[in-house]
């Protein structure tokens, strides 16, 4: 059973738009604001089939359970391998077509669109500007591409470097480069300072571990980190779903709101299942 979000859907548009008024003002450039849904069921979930079907579903993804905290995960904040690092960057989403050729025109429509195409570029500079400093080499695409998901298709930058290494030979712990990355504008906004404390005053949600790093480390300080999206945190029979827009100039409030909609469809299509 639907249970309700913490902020009603039309709070949330009024949200948005102020939002854009701040954004027109100059105060930043893009924030990315946060919505949840509550479930409940009449017997508890059960969390190791609810993984499974992720798994199967988004097998690009990275699938995750965390104290409660379970979800698929398209983002890849970072992974590091010695010297090597890679991140993804996604930003800018439409739905998937229900025909091929719908499929196609949709995805052309999103790498064509001046205002996806903006949020993206924020959030890939974010990222770039983070790593930069640590590494002796990064590879940066010249323009995103398509990634397509079950429910979903997203712009988004594939990052590769190589971490500087210092006299003795040492190269930043992955937790290092976690916390430069932390939040990129793909979760926060830009400039971060600022989007952050819109969110705080805009959004009237605690986002509890929504959106931040999830992953593992070893002893050599090599690991592997996603952003906890596409997520829901599960307690016995009730569970609580989060998604989130990314609001530049031209954004629409409505499209928004039916964006969140549908990134909330990669649990609600696992959840009743």
């Amino acid at each position: 059973r639907y249970l309700g979000s913490t902020v009603r859907a039309e709070a949330w548009l009024e949200a948005v738009a102020s939002a854009l008024t701040e954004i027109s003002e100059g105060d930043f450039e893009k924030v990315v604001l946060a919505r949840d849904v509550g479930l409940w069921s009449r017997r508890p979930f059960d969390v190791d089939r609810i993984l499974l079907d992720l798994n199967d579903r988004f097998p690009s993804c990275t699938t995750f359970a965390v104290d409660g905290l379970i979800g698929a995960s398209p983002e890849t904040l970072i992974a590091r391998r010695g010297t090597r690092v890679r991140s993804r960057v996604l930003a800018g989403t439409a739905p998937r077509g229900r025909t091929p050729e719908e499929d196609v025109r949709l995805g052309a429509d999103l790498l064509a669109s001046g205002k996806d195409r903006h949020e993206h570029e924020l959030a890939l500079r974010s990222a770039v500007e983070a790593l930069s400093p640590i590494c002796a080499r990064l590879e940066v695409p010249d323009a995103p591409s398509l990634v397509r998901l079950d429910n979903v298709q997203h712009l988004g930058s594939d990052l590769v470097g190589e971490l500087e290494t210092g006299i003795a030979g040492e190269t930043p712990h992955v937790l290092e480069v976690v916390a430069r990355l932390h939040p990129t504008a793909a979760v926060g906004g830009a400039p971060s300072e600022a989007a952050l404390a819109a969110i705080r005053r805009l959004e009237g949600m605690s986002r509890g571990r929504y959106a931040g790093p999830v992953g593992w480390f070893d002893t050599s300080g090599d690991g592997e980190f996603a952003i906890a999206l596409r997520c829901a945190e599960i307690r016995g029979d009730r569970a609580r779903l989060f998604a989130g827009a990314g609001i530049v100039a031209g954004s629409l409030p409505e499209s928004e709101l039916m964006e969140t909609w549908l990134k909330l469809r990669a649990m609600t299509g696992v959840l009743g299942g």
